[in-house]
């Protein structure tokens, strides 16, 4: 049955399966701005914790500069993570999943519609940071690093998506918002995102590496002028591996399980 409408989908006008993935993907971003439940958590908590703790209670422009890529990078693990991890969830334990497979519709198109939406949260989060860096802590972030980092902060909630994508296919719906927590934060403090790694005992700093968050981050840091550790390239290559891993072993879960 798969392969038959894999055939079907293969052979409709592009124009057909373009319109496909656009209404996909508009459906989903409607979904998710009508479900303040998901959207004004994902966008309050990063900017509230840079207000208090990289403006108000910051220590100067370099501390909120610092911050500023340290709570970008917390921000956009939160759309890939929930948008992807706890939606899926809840549709296959519902059967929604199954039934998309039924449509005839592109089987790419359902993945692209929670992409598109993770990415313009991602968009929106890292536009709300700087605006709060330039105009409320007046850092003093050239124009070409402001865009780098939103740039790279809109290309980094792929690999979380990823990791989204495979924590949907492993837990059930009910439990999946208080165990993806359970790795979302845990995650955010052991990659140095809430506090400087160097703060940290030996040991967690050296298994800092491990996590996707870890390696963003110390991009992001380097984006807007702050030491960071290890080569942009090497970081990028790691981020692209783990999305390359999640994802395959995403497909085989959901191949072998639906």
């Amino acid at each position: 049955m798969n392969a038959i409408l894999d055939n079907a989908s293969n052979t409709m006008p592009r124009a057909r399966v373009f319109n496909a993935y656009l209404q996909e993907t508009r459906s989903e971003i409607l979904r998710y701005l009508r479900n303040p439940g998901f959207l004004l958590p994902t966008l309050l908590f990063p900017t509230v914790f840079y207000l208090m703790f990289g403006v108000l209670l910051g220590h100067g422009s370099e501390q909120a500069r610092y911050m500023l890529a340290a709570y970008s990078t917390f921000g956009v693990m939160a759309p890939g993570l929930f948008g992807f991890g706890v939606s899926l969830a809840l549709e296959r334990d519902g059967g929604l999943l199954t039934l998309k497979r039924a449509l005839p519709m592109p089987p790419a198109a359902y993945l692209v519609g929670k992409m598109a939406m993770a990415m313009l949260v991602a968009a929106a989060i890292a536009s709300l940071l700087l605006a709060i860096a330039l105009f409320v802590a007046h850092v003093p972030l050239p124009a070409a690093q402001a865009s780098r980092l939103f740039a790279l902060e809109v290309a980094g909630v792929v690999p979380f998506c990823a990791l989204g994508l495979l924590l949907g296919t492993l837990i059930k719906g009910q439990g999946a918002p208080g165990l993806i927590n359970m790795i979302y934060l845990p995650m955010a403090f052991l990659s140095g995102l809430w506090f400087p790694l160097s703060m940290m005992p030996k040991f967690l700093q050296q298994l800092a590496p491990v996590w996707p968050s870890f390696h963003l981050n110390q991009l992001a840091m380097s984006a807007v002028g702050m030491p960071s550790l290890g080569s942009g390239l090497q970081h990028a290559l790691v981020l692209c591996g783990f999305t390359v891993a999640c994802l395959w072993l995403a497909a085989r879960r959901l191949r072998r399980n639906g």
